[in-house]
């Protein structure tokens, strides 16, 4: 059983338990960090996979989360990736960082700052904290947590950072064992995945395949979802193996 420190000693010692045992479902996991994110005064987490730098969407990189669903499909609609700095922060340091959405949008050079604060302010995700995390298998992604609440002290952000992996390292084992159906793709989902692995950008298979990015991108979503992966890089090999493209 793992036993958790300071205040998540009252909060998850049952989730402790449960996640001590061999039937562990996703729904314990997400029960687990909805606790966590209750318990320090957070208005929803999120569970990514660090996107690659030809990504454009936050949407696809989501394992799991309680953000609104609107949020993502704003956030993605409007293109905002691209000039994160937090992302950008994410694809080039594992340490945990706490995030201010005003003053970070500051450090934008697209245009977006005023728009990226109205859509984290009306989702009450103003402030919080990036945790980069990883498995066994080498996946890099990252736990955030975000609110209304102050920032996160010292003492938290340990806190935190040790409870995120321990998450993360559970729910990749299970993802990992659970049984995978590979749904049919679409000639356009073949398609984009045939560009994706001649190494085009989004930018460029948009040109090529006479589409706008935002449908490069729904496409090639939809297509990790029916190959149950993590990312553009995971759906590609897939495909290359189930002889979905060469």
């Amino acid at each position: 059983m793992v036993d958790f420190s300071g205040r998540l000693s009252p909060v998850m010692l049952a989730s402790g338990r449960r996640l001590a045992g061999p039937a562990v479902k996703e729904m314990d996991i997400r029960q687990a960090f909805e606790q966590v994110t209750a318990a320090y005064g957070f208005h929803g987490f999120m569970v990514m996979v660090v996107p690659d730098k030809a990504s454009r969407s936050l949407s696809q990189s989501v394992v799991m989360t309680n953000w609104p669903k609107d949020f993502l499909a704003s956030y993605d609609a409007a293109s905002m990736m691209a000039g994160s700095p937090v992302i950008a922060r994410l694809q080039r340091s594992t340490v945990p960082f706490t995030y201010d959405t005003e003053l970070d949008s500051r450090r934008r050079s697209d245009g977006k700052a005023g728009a990226v604060v109205n859509l984290f302010v009306q989702a009450h995700l103003r402030r919080g904290v990036y945790l980069p995390v990883h498995d066994v298998r080498g996946t890099c992604g990252a736990v955030a947590f975000g609110g209304d609440r102050e920032p996160v002290d010292a003492g938290e952000l340990k806190e935190l950072t040790f409870v995120a992996g321990y998450l993360f390292s559970r729910l990749s084992d299970i993802r990992e064992r659970r049984p995978r159906t590979p749904g049919t793709l679409s000639r356009r989902e073949i398609e984009c995945l045939h560009w994706a692995a001649a190494g085009k950008t989004t930018t460029e298979m948009a040109k090529i395949l006479a589409l706008s990015e935002y449908t490069v991108n729904h496409y090639l979503s939809r297509a990790t979802r029916k190959l149950d992966s993590v990312n553009r890089v995971q759906t590609v090999a897939k495909a290359i193996r189930a002889g979905l493209i060469s």
